[in-house]
């Protein structure tokens, strides 16, 4: 399965991180899922991969950045934050999109599904890619982070001026394998119910977004 999941990442991010590097990360992950191949895993097997297969490193221009997947059916297709399109939209997006329409005026979607975003250049990336049904952040520490953390020092060593959008406490964390003089980061509590009121609303991370971009780059099309 190693190699199964090997060839779902898009081979230019293959390039950037390193094949060997990948293969030597995604081997233990392998083996853990190989073990719950008789439990409901989300999201499905060919969508893990699908912010890397939507926004190409060459046209990553933003990394909002999420914990892991939504553990609920149908929800998770691969984008942080993203739901499939006949999703309940939840909580914490109702609050990002209460906050873009604050922000930038943009009409709270119908949809949750933020598949138009990740083909402006925004990687819509968890730091873990997979979830057992109904159980937030089971598979934490089973080894996505380290391919994660790959994603990121590679975009801060390779490239210039990507905005990070670090939510929450977890989020910040990264910051230390950001190259903070090359990149723009930009920071607030989780839109989660729970903090949402205690700094995300009236943080107008979209309009930050635009604004920061470098001359010359497309502005993201909220």
């Amino acid at each position: 399965m190693t190699d199964a999941l090997l060839q779902l990442i898009p081979k230019d991010w293959v390039e950037v991180i390193g094949e060997p590097k990948i293969i030597g990360i995604l081997k233990p992950i392998d083996q853990f899922l190989k073990k719950q191949k008789n439990k409901q895993i989300f999201p499905e097997t060919v969508d893990i991969f699908n912010a890397f297969k939507l926004t190409s490193f060459e046209n990553t221009k933003v990394v909002i950045l999420g914990q892991d997947p939504y553990h609920g059916l149908g929800q998770a297709h691969g984008l942080a934050f993203s739901v499939q399109d006949d999703c309940k939209i939840p909580p914490s997006l109702k609050n990002i999109f209460k906050e873009l329409e604050s922000d930038v005026g943009v009409q709270i979607p119908m949809t949750g599904n933020l598949t138009h975003w990740a083909k402006q250049g925004v990687l819509l990336l968890n730091t873990v890619l997979t979830v057992e049904a109904t159980k937030a952040n089971s598979h934490k520490g089973i080894g996505w982070e380290d391919f994660t953390d790959e994603v990121i020092k590679n975009i801060s060593a390779k490239k210039k001026n990507v905005v990070f959008v670090l939510w929450g406490a977890s989020a910040g964390k990264k910051v230390k394998i950001i190259n903070t003089d090359g990149h723009i980061i930009i920071q607030s509590v989780h839109p989660s119910p729970l903090s949402s009121y205690r700094g995300f609303f009236g943080s107008r991370p979209f309009s930050k977004i635009n604004t920061n971009l470098k001359e010359g780059v497309l502005k993201i099309n909220w």
